[in-house]
Formats: structure tokens, C-alpha cells, sequence
């Protein structure tokens, strides 16, 4: 049964969401860095310590938190509320390589998601598609965020073990670290509204920007 807090999630969904934000669910995340190939390139972000730092001022102050919140608004939207959502995702974008994140990652989504488990999905962004299939699965909000989250944080780091390189025990210490952070976004985001969505990570904004740009990449954003 779906419901808004924590719950004893039955196997199926449980596999279901971990089957979605899988790193082999075909949405190609590992093919964006988010503007941290810029800050990797620029000497801003060079190990383990700054890349966990970065990471989590991505989550507690910027896409990250409001990522979650227009998850959770969309799974607890009526249909006809999604477009509307899906216009804010896109507004919120501070470049054009972060709009193309949201919306490629979104259509990718929804083209995997709708034929497998039969949810008729127009393409939206990426968080407001995965709350309106989320919510159409009969899934959990509370733990969907939770995975969504870890899932953002790991296609990070991820990225930085490659970028930098960071050995990957040093990946996977990060990732567990953040686990707590990961949490508590989530139950925030449980009752947010689109009130409460705000950034301030204007560096990784200015990054993103930057990373147009950039000469030699190995990632879209």
C-alpha cells in the first residue's frame, strides 16, 4: 500500500524502485556530471573531501531538495496538476545543459517506465515524471524519495571517480556518508509544497553555465 511516511514496503515494490533508479535503468544519468566536470576542470573539486562537500550543498541547497519536493508534489498531484509542475521543473533550470538534464533524463524515464509497467507517461521532468509514476505504481512516497536521492547523490560521485579520478572505495565511502542527508531531505520533502523550493548554490549554477562551454568533456552537463 502507498503511503506518504515510512513503511514496510512489500518485495515488489521495493525491487521496482530499485530496478528504476538502478544505474542500468536506461535514463543515461551516467552520461551527466551536473556542472561538476566544470568545478573538477576549474581546481575547485580535486578528492574525496570537496567532492562530498559538493555533493551535499547539490542536495541540501540546490537540485537535490527541490528535485525531491517536485517528486513528492507530483505524487501527491491530481493529473491535471502535472503540467504545471513540469513547468516549474523546466523554469528552475539555471542553463540550458541543466534543462536538457531534466527533460532528456525525464523523457528516457517515462519511455522505459511506460511500456514495462503499462503507465501511460507523457515525457515531463525528470522528478515530476517520476512522482506521477511513482503515484500510478501504487509506490511509496516516503521511500521513493529516499532511493531518488541516493540515486542523484551516486550519479554524482560517480562521475568524480571517473572525472578526477577517486578510487572507487573512496566513491563508495561517499555515498554511504550521505546516506543520512539523503534521509532527511526525503522527510522534508514528504509534506513540501512548491513554497518551499529554493536554491543557493550559485557556483554550481554558474558551472553549469560555464560547461557549455567547456573545450574538452567527458559529460553532456
Amino acid at each position: 500500500m502507498a503511503t506518504g511516511g515510512r513503511t514496510v514496503m512489500r518485495t515488489e515494490a521495493l525491487l521496482t524502485l530499485v530496478q528504476w533508479f538502478s544505474p542500468g535503468f536506461p535514463v543515461g544519468a551516467f552520461g551527466y556530471s551536473h556542472g561538476l566536470e566544470w568545478e573538477i576542470e576549474s581546481g575547485a573539486v580535486l578528492d574525496a573531501a570537496a567532492v562530498q562537500s559538493w555533493v551535499s550543498d547539490i542536495l541540501m541547497q540546490g537540485s537535490g531538495r527541490s528535485d525531491a519536493i517536485l517528486l513528492s508534489c507530483a505524487w501527491r498531484a491530481d493529473p491535471a496538476e502535472l503540467d504545471d509542475l513540469d513547468d516549474l521543473a523546466r523554469a528552475l533550470a539555471p542553463s540550458s545543459e541543466r534543462l536538457a538534464e531534466t527533460v532528456d533524463l525525464g523523457r528516457a524515464f517515462v519511455a522505459a517506465v511506460g511500456p514495462v509497467w503499462n503507465l501511460p507517461l507523457r515525457p515531463m521532468a525528470y522528478p515530476v515524471a517520476v512522482g506521477a509514476a511513482a503515484r500510478a505504481a501504487g509506490l511509496p512516497l516516503g521511500e521513493t524519495l529516499r532511493l531518488y536521492l541516493h540515486a542523484f547523490a551516486a550519479a554524482l560521485i560517480s562521475a568524480a571517480v571517473r572525472c578526477i579520478p577517486l578510487g572507487q572505495t573512496e566513491g563508495q565511502a561517499m555515498l554511504r556518508g550521505l546516506g543520512g542527508l539523503c534521509d532527511e531531505i526525503a522527510e522534508e520533502a514528504l509534506t513540501a509544497t512548491t513554497d518551499d523550493i529554493g536554491s543557493a548554490v550559485f557556483l554550481a549554477d554558474v558551472a553549469s553555465m560555464r560547461h557549455e562551454t567547456q573545450y574538452s568533456r567527458m559529460f553532456r552537463t
